[in-house]
């Protein structure tokens, strides 16, 4: 047996190469919509001149200088953090999926949320003091997100030790300890919300509710590649995730080295989470709701459902940057609320549905 066999296409389902040429498609007309909407509105060739001015310096000289300025130091570096963000949780939520065997397990079950928002709470409320303005130079863009991957590193290498402890990494031994760690970070968030003082508690606020604003150069540098390269590795952990469905002793007799394949699962995981949770704070729900629709659409083999999830949740954040942008303007709404007013009906329409269907949620 091999991971061919379980990747076999389920009768009814669309075929996986046409569904993700249209989540392609959608990521495309998003990166477009997302540089060209918003409070200033910027025409299609602008947009165009302006990119092509990028290799070849003598075009776009007709382009004006505040939406040359609004394109490339706001919008672009906002889009590649946004691509970054729902890749990074849309694949943090399908290798939960597969680790778990569970459609409906996101990257929270085992306190890679909590422990990076532990982390970056931390780093808002006491980080200055700490530190006492001794940060290297140009340091200063990258401390949230590395703290907040330290964080969901952190509460990762609790889980596993606890579970070798307990007796073994069994999956189900790794979601009760989970829960027990989400409830120990949020006991801290609520700690150090409440010793916070007004600036930093209308920091957590917006941080809470997540934002691609922050976007600068600087941080796009280290989160986008950071993203891009552990998801490319999750990629390669398709045929494996395939095979670790079938239940954990059969993949091992199958050749696959079980206890590697779960570490590097949830160190990616913390790795991917941890990165863009601290680059724009906490999005709700695209861990969930991607895989879990890219699964019903084209079937259970993580050969389609890595790519993908890959797709549709850079398109999803990217859309939903765009609807913040506009449903209020020239304000804007948070980017967390946006995916959770997207996420959370489609969440409880699936549970109806399994409901309907005889089925456990």
């Amino acid at each position: 047996m091999d991971a061919t066999l379980i990747a076999t296409p389920v009768r009814g389902r669309l075929r996986p190469g046409g569904v993700l040429a249209v989540f392609g498609a959608l990521l495309a007309l998003a990166m477009i919509a997302a540089l060209t909407i918003g409070a200033v509105r910027i025409p299609v060739p602008v947009l165009l001149d302006t990119l092509w001015s990028l290799v070849d310096p003598t075009a776009g000289a007709d382009v004006d200088a505040g939406q040359r300025a609004i394109l490339l130091q706001v919008r672009l570096p906002r889009l590649c953090l946004g691509i970054a963000v729902g890749i990074g949780l849309a694949m943090g939520g399908m290798l939960m999926q597969a680790l778990f065997r569970n459609p409906l397990a996101e990257p929270t079950l085992i306190g890679v949320s909590s422990g990076a928002a532990l982390a970056a709470v931390a780093t808002i409320v006491f980080g200055g003091a700490l530190l006492g303005g001794k940060l290297p130079p140009g340091f200063g863009p990258y401390l949230l997100p590395f703290a907040a991957f330290l964080g969901g590193l952190a509460a990762t290498i609790i889980v596993f030790r606890a579970a070798h402890q307990v007796g073994g990494i069994e999956v189900a031994t790794l979601l009760l300890i989970g829960i027990a760690v989400n409830a120990l970070c949020a006991t801290g968030i609520g700690l150090l919300v409440f010793v916070s003082d007004d600036q930093q508690l209308r920091m957590l606020t917006f941080w809470n509710l997540g934002s691609l604003g922050a976007a600068t150069w600087p941080l796009v540098a280290v989160v986008t590649p950071a993203v891009l390269l552990v998801g490319w590795l999750a990629l390669r952990l398709a045929p494996a995730l395939d095979l670790i469905q079938l239940g954990e002793v059969e993949a091992t007799h199958l050749g696959i080295r079980v206890d590697r394949l779960k570490r590097t699962a949830v160190v990616a995981t913390a790795l991917l989470v941890g990165l863009v949770t601290g680059a724009a704070g906490i999005v709700g729900f695209v861990g969930l709701v991607v895989p879990h629709l890219v699964r019903l659409l084209i079937g259970p083999s993580h050969r389609w459902v890595a790519p993908g999830a890959l797709l549709l949740g850079a398109a999803l954040v990217l859309g939903a940057d765009v609807l913040a942008r506009v449903v209020v303007a020239p304000a804007e709404l948070p980017l967390g609320l946006v995916t959770s007013a997207i996420g959370a009906p489609f969440f409880l329409g699936l549970l109806l549905m399994r409901a309907k269907r005889g089925g456990s949620p």
